[in-house]
């Protein structure tokens, strides 16, 4: 597993990636998140061993376990950026598997409405967050809100890839804090930006 410490805007400029080069595992090394990457690869391997294995189910329990833990992230793990939620990739998978990220949400930051290219869980650390729900409307081609719910913290969701789970995620402008969030994609690090989203109109 390799362990990194990159901090990047959701929705980064290439000047913004090149400036966060992958850090040596070795130095940021954290228990928790070491056995969060372990529980994630059992979770792997026990899906090859048994098609009826549930592995969402172990994701989500995995994520469950990893929030309880408070030194799963560092305070610069926990750093906003006032123009965007920002994203901070935390560990990769070496086989492109999947990555690890802790999102930081203030108040009026929201993500955008989308489906997923790929298998995703994540668990609300810190602050409380709203997910607002859709279907998707094949004839009108566009995603139609169903309904609003909080995302307190110890909340913990997973999905699979598809359009069968579409949402936005975010921290109300009438928030009195921050939000923290903590996911896990089904994607290489790198592509954490690029292909976990299926960007859809609302």
């Amino acid at each position: 597993m390799r362990l990194e410490h990159v901090s990047r805007l959701a929705r980064p400029s290439s000047s913004a990636l090149a400036a966060s080069p992958a850090a040596d595992c070795a130095a940021f090394r954290n228990p928790a998140l070491e056995r969060l990457c372990r529980e994630i690869d059992a979770a792997f391997a026990a899906a090859e061993a048994d098609s009826r294995a549930s592995f969402g189910e172990r994701v989500r329990l995995a994520l469950q376990r990893a929030i309880a833990d408070p030194g799963l992230l560092r305070p610069d793990q926990r750093v906003s950026d006032p123009r965007n939620y920002c994203r901070h990739l935390l560990a990769a998978d070496p086989l492109n598997r999947y990555a690890i990220a802790a999102l930081v949400w203030e108040p009026g930051q929201a993500s955008p409405v989308h489906g997923h290219r790929t298998w995703c869980g994540y668990a609300v650390i810190d602050g409380a967050l709203e997910e607002t729900l859709y279907r998707w409307d094949a004839v009108a081609h566009r995603a139609i809100e169903t309904r609003r719910h909080p995302r307190a913290p110890g909340a913990v969701s997973y999905v699979d890839a598809g359009r069968g789970a579409i949402h936005q995620l975010g921290n109300p402008a009438d928030a009195a804090a921050r939000a923290v969030s903590l996911h896990v994609y089904g994607v290489a690090g790198e592509q954490i930006a690029t292909h976990v989203n299926d960007l859809l109109a609302a």
